[in-house]
C-alpha cells in the first residue's frame, strides 16, 4: 500500500491548480497555456481523488503508468514556481513558456490515452465483492464525452438518467440495433461501426442500458473495452466469470473499441453460446447485422454544438446564429467534432467564432484543444495501416469536399503515385472503406472483374479529408509532398507565392480555382496573367477543379516533366474551352488524362503525339469531331493507348479514327445519344478484351466484324434499345466470358451462341432469359442472372 499513497503525497494537483492561476492572472506569455492546463487538470481531478482515496492497491502496471503521469505534474508545478520566480520583463518568460507547451501536450497526450479510466475501473474491480461491480456510468460520461472507454474489466450497467447532452441523435441508433438483435434471433454477433469519433461508444452504452435490451437478456449484460493493445488475460477472465454464473441462458457481451479481427476472433473463442455486440472503427461483423452510425442531422448536430457552447439548444439572443450554423456546418454532424469545438468555443466572443470559421474553411484546427482532441483522436485510425495504405488515404486530401470522387481517377492516383497494380489500388479501396475512412456509393456493377471503375464513386466526410490536410501540411511549403488548395479561392494561396522562389517538392498537386461572377475576366477564370510561376520538378499527379466555360491551363505544366496523371475536372454547367493546350508538348511522361465537361481540341496531322498516354477519360465532354477524322491515323498521336472511356459525350456521331487505335485493350462508349453503328473497321481492334456500348439507345446493329476480335472477353450492350439482333457468326468470339444485356430488345439469338465456350456469365431481363436457358442446355456452367430493372439519375449529382 505504501507505494500507491507515496504516489499521491501532497495532493500534487491542488498545489499545481493553485500556481497555475497565479501564472495565468500574472505572467502574459503564459496566460493561454496555464488556462489550458488549468482546464485539463480540473477535469480529471475528481477521477484522481477517487483513485487516491479508494484503499486498493494496484499492479506494479498501473502504478508504473501513474508515477510516470505525475512525474509530469511535478514538473509542471516546479516551472510554474520558476515563472512566478521571474521578474516580469525577463527574457526567460519566452523560455519558459515553450517549456509549458512541451508539457501540456504531454500531459494531454496522457490524458487522450485514457490510462486514468482504465486505472479507476481496476479500482472499481479490486473493491468489488463477488460477480457484481456497480458503476456511476452517468459520471463517466458527462467527464468524457465520445471518447470515452471503459478498461478490461467487468462492468454490469446500472440503469441511471441521462443528462440530456448526452441523449442528442441517440434515438435513431438505438432503435435500428434493437431492431436487429430482435429480428435475427438465432444469430449470436451484432456490430456498430463507424468513423471515430462518430457516438459509437455513447450508442453501445445506451444499449447496455436499455430496458428492451436488458429485458431480452434477463439483465445479464457485459460491458468490455478491448482496446488497441489489449490484456487478454483479464478479458478472458472477466467473460469467464460472466459466463459462468451458474445461470443458463443467453446474455450479451458488448466488446467496445475492438481494432481488429483477429482480437475479435480471439475472444469469440470465449463466448460461445451467448450473444457478442462488437463496436469499432472497423466493419467486422455481418452488414446484415452491422449498423453503420448515422451521423447528426442538421439540427441534433446545432443542438449538440449549442449544448456545450451555450448549455442551452439553441444559440442565446442576440448571439448571430450565421456564425454557429458555419461551425455547424463545418463539423458535417460528427459529434466528436460539435462537443470539442462547442467547449472550446465557450464564453468567447463573436469575433473569436469567426477567426475559427476562417480556420475552419482552410481546413484547419479551430485551436490546439480541437487540434489535440479532434485530429489526435482521428489519427489514431491510422497508426494500425501499413504505410502505403496511409499515403494512399492522405492523397484523398486532394479531392475538393462534398464532391463525390471518381473511383478510377483515384485508383489511378493510387496505382502511378505508388507504383501498385490496379487490383491491390481496389482492394485498398475495400480496406478504407471496411475502416470508415471512405463511403462507397454502391453500384449494381460494383466489383465486376470486367468493369472499369469511372462510372463508380467514393466519398469521404469533410473532417477526414480536413485531417489528410493537416497531416499533409505538417511541414514547410516547399517540403510537402501533396500540395493541396483545401478550397475553391480566385486565387493560387498567396504561401505559395511567398516561397515560390524556390522549387517544390510536391508529387501530388491539387488547385482548386474560381472567381465570384463579379470579377470575371473574359475568360470567367484564371487567365494567364493570374497564374505566378511555380516550379514542380518531382510533381506526378496534377488535378485540377474550375467553374468555368473558359479556362486557361497553368502555363507552368509545361516544365511538369515528370507529370503521369491529369485530370481536369470543370464543376460548372455547360462545357468550358480550355486554353493553353500547347503545353502538352512537354508531357512526355503522361500516362493517364481525365478531361470532364470541356471541349477536346480537335486533333490533326501536326499534333504532338503522347506517346506514353495509355488511359483517357472523357467525360460529359465535347468532342467536336475529334474522332471523325480520316485525313490521318489518330493512332499516331495515341500509340500507346490501351484503354478509352468516352461517356455523355452527346455530340459523337462518327468512329472511324477510334477504331483505328489498335493498341486499345478497353474500350467504354457509354450514354452518347448519336451513335447509330460501329464502323466495318472494328476488326482492327485485335488486342481489344472490353466492349462497353452501355445506354447507346439509337445504335441499331453490330457490325460482323465484332466476330473476329480473337481477345474479347466482355460485351456490354445493355440499353442499347435499339438493337434487336446480335450477328450471325456471334459464335466465333471464343474467348468470350460475359455478356450484358440488360434492357435490350433482342429479337432473338443466333444459333452460333452455343459455340461460345468460354461464355460464363449473361445479364438480361426476364424476357430474354428463356432464349439463353436453351444455350445453357448446351453450356450447363453458363450463369444467366436475371437483373431488376434500376431507374437512377445519380450522375446529375454535382
Amino acid at each position: 500500500m505504501a507505494s500507491f499513497i507515496d504516489l499521491f503525497a501532497g495532493d500534487i494537483t491542488t498545489q499545481l491548480l493553485k500556481l497555475l492561476v497565479l501564472v495565468a492572472n500574472t505572467v502574459y506569455s503564459c496566460k493561454g497555456i496555464a488556462e489550458r492546463l488549468i482546464t485539463m487538470i480540473r477535469d480529471v481531478q475528481p477521477t484522481i481523488k477517487e483513485i487516491q482515496y479508494s484503499g486498493v492497491e494496484l499492479s506494479n502496471h498501473r502504478q508504473t503508468q501513474l508515477r510516470g503521469f505525475f512525474e509530469i505534474l511535478e514538473k509542471a508545478r516546479k516551472l510554474c514556481e520558476k515563472v512566478l520566480r521571474c521578474r516580469r520583463w525577463n527574457l526567460k518568460h519566452v523560455y519558459h513558456a515553450n517549456k509549458m507547451k512541451d508539457l501540456e501536450k504531454n500531459i494531454s497526450r496522457f490524458l487522450n490515452s485514457q490510462i486514468l479510466l482504465f486505472v479507476l475501473a481496476e479500482v472499481c474491480h479490486l473493491r468489488v465483492n463477488g460477480d457484481r461491480i456497480e458503476r456511476n456510468m452517468d459520471r463517466l460520461l458527462s467527464e468524457r464525452n465520445d471518447s470515452l472507454s471503459f478498461p478490461e474489466t467487468m462492468m454490469e450497467i446500472e440503469t441511471v438518467s441521462d443528462p440530456p447532452i448526452q441523449m442528442v441523435g441517440l434515438d435513431l441508433g438505438k432503435r435500428k440495433v434493437k431492431e436487429m438483435m430482435f429480428k435475427f434471433t438465432d444469430t449470436y454477433l451484432f456490430g456498430i461501426s463507424g468513423m471515430s469519433g462518430s457516438g459509437k461508444t455513447t450508442l453501445a452504452i445506451e444499449l447496455s442500458r436499455d430496458d428492451d435490451v436488458r429485458g431480452l437478456f434477463k439483465n445479464k449484460v457485459l460491458f468490455l473495452i478491448v482496446s488497441r493493445s489489449p490484456n487478454f488475460e483479464n478479458l478472458e477472465f472477466c467473460i469467464r466469470e460472466f459466463l459462468n454464473d451458474g445461470v443458463q441462458q443467453r446474455k450479451l457481451v458488448i466488446l467496445d473499441d475492438v481494432w481488429t479481427r483477429e482480437s475479435l476472433d480471439k475472444l469469440l473463442s470465449k463466448i460461445r453460446g451467448s450473444t457478442t455486440l462488437v463496436v469499432s472503427r472497423s466493419k467486422l461483423a455481418d452488414p446484415r447485422t452491422t449498423y453503420n452510425v448515422e451521423l447528426l442531422k442538421e439540427d441534433e448536430a446545432m443542438s449538440l454544438l449549442c449544448l456545450y457552447a451555450f448549455d442551452h439548444k439553441s444559440p442565446p439572443s442576440p448571439f448571430s446564429k450565421k456564425l454557429v450554423k458555419q461551425v455547424v456546418d463545418e463539423c458535417k454532424g460528427l459529434p466528436l467534432s460539435l462537443k470539442v469545438l462547442g467547449a472550446s468555443l465557450k464564453n468567447k466572443p463573436e469575433r473569436y467564432w469567426e477567426g475559427v470559421v476562417k480556420r475552419l474553411l482552410r481546413g484547419e484546427a479551430a485551436d490546439e484543444t480541437h487540434e489535440n482532441r479532434v485530429f489526435a483522436h482521428m489519427e489514431e485510425s491510422l497508426e494500425n495501416l501499413e504505410p502505403k495504405l496511409r499515403e494512399c488515404f492522405l492523397d484523398m486530401g486532394a479531392f475538393p469536399e462534398d464532391k463525390k470522387i471518381p473511383l478510377y481517377v483515384l485508383t489511378n492516383v493510387w496505382v502511378e503515385r505508388h507504383d501498385i497494380d490496379e487490383e491491390t489500388a481496389f482492394s485498398f479501396v475495400l480496406r478504407l472503406a471496411d475502416k470508415n475512412l471512405l463511403t462507397i456509393v454502391k453500384n449494381p456493377r460494383f466489383g465486376d472483374v470486367h468493369i472499369g471503375y469511372y462510372d463508380v464513386f467514393v466519398t469521404q466526410h469533410d473532417v477526414l479529408r480536413d485531417l489528410a490536410l493537416h497531416m499533409s501540411n505538417r511541414v514547410d511549403v516547399n517540403r510537402r509532398e501533396r500540395l493541396l488548395m483545401p478550397k475553391r479561392e480566385p486565387m493560387l494561396p498567396r504561401e505559395w507565392e511567398k516561397n515560390n522562389d524556390e522549387p517544390f517538392d510536391a508529387k501530388i498537386v491539387s488547385l482548386h480555382t474560381g472567381k465570384n461572377y463579379l470579377t470575371l475576366n473574359e475568360f470567367g477564370e484564371m487567365d494567364e496573367m493570374d497564374w505566378f510561376d511555380m516550379d514542380l520538378p518531382k510533381a506526378e499527379v496534377l488535378i485540377l477543379n474550375f467553374s468555368s466555360e473558359n479556362y486557361v491551363l497553368p502555363p507552368f505544366i509545361g516544365k511538369m516533366s515528370r507529370l503521369r496523371v491529369l485530370v481536369i475536372i470543370n464543376n460548372g454547367m455547360s462545357p468550358a474551352r480550355l486554353h493553353g493546350f500547347s503545353i502538352f508538348a512537354n508531357l512526355a511522361k503522361l500516362r493517364s488524362l481525365w478531361l470532364e465537361r470541356v471541349h477536346v481540341p480537335e486533333f490533326t496531322s501536326s499534333t504532338i503525339p503522347l506517346k506514353k498516354l495509355q488511359k483517357m477519360h472523357l467525360i460529359f465532354c465535347k468532342v467536336n469531331n475529334s474522332f471523325d477524322q480520316t485525313s490521318f491515323d489518330i493512332s499516331q498521336i495515341f500509340p500507346s493507348l490501351s484503354d478509352l472511356t468516352i461517356d455523355h459525350c452527346d455530340d459523337l456521331v462518327e468512329l472511324n479514327s477510334i477504331f483505328g487505335i489498335t493498341s486499345l485493350n478497353s474500350l467504354s462508349i457509354t450514354n452518347c445519344p448519336r451513335i447509330l453503328e460501329l464502323p466495318k473497321n472494328l476488326s482492327n481492334l485485335q488486342s481489344l478484351e472490353r466492349l462497353r456500348l452501355y445506354a447507346c439507345p439509337e445504335l441499331i446493329s453490330l457490325p460482323v466484324e465484332i466476330c473476329e476480335l480473337p481477345c474479347l472477353k466482355y460485351v456490354d450492350i445493355s440499353q442499347c434499345v435499339s438493337l434487336i439482333y446480335l450477328p450471325e457468326k456471334f459464335g466465333k468470339l471464343g474467348k468470350l466470358e460475359k455478356i450484358d444485356m440488360r434492357e435490350c430488345s433482342l429479337l432473338g439469338l443466333p444459333s452460333s451462341v452455343a459455340a461460345l465456350v468460354s461464355l460464363r456469365h449473361v445479364v438480361c431481363d426476364e424476357e430474354t432469359s428463356s432464349m439463353w436457358e436453351k444455350v445453357k442446355k448446351i453450356v450447363p456452367e453458363l450463369c444467366i442472372e436475371v437483373a431488376k430493372k434500376c431507374f437512377t439519375v445519380d450522375w446529375l449529382d454535382d
